[in-house]
């Protein structure tokens, strides 16, 4: 159970960790491409308050963490959803 545990920390982890990279881009592509920022500045920028707004708030989670299955279904689910989220972030590059 503890190592079930483990993997699905460390591939929601792992998932997160992707997903970050499509949100840092989103978030400071316009900037850069207008001449707005620097790409330093604007990587900076953006890495800063992705971290700030992860630490000061969780407003966002609380709908999902609301709409999670009970834990049997969970269970049953999570490695498919997650193995699933994971191919999707490898396979947008």
């Amino acid at each position: 159970m503890l190592t079930y545990l483990i993997v699905i920390v460390v591939l929601a982890l792992l998932f997160d960790f992707i997903n970050g990279f499509h949100d840092t881009a989103n978030a400071i592509a316009t900037s850069i491409s207008t001449r707005a920022l620097s790409p330093r500045v604007a990587v900076i920028m953006a890495a800063t308050l992705n971290f700030v707004g992860a630490i000061v708030s969780s407003e966002v989670a609380k709908p999902l963490v609301a709409a999670l299955p009970t834990p049997l279904r969970l269970k049953m689910a999570s490695r498919s959803l997650l193995l699933l989220y994971l191919q999707r972030s490898f396979g947008t590059y």
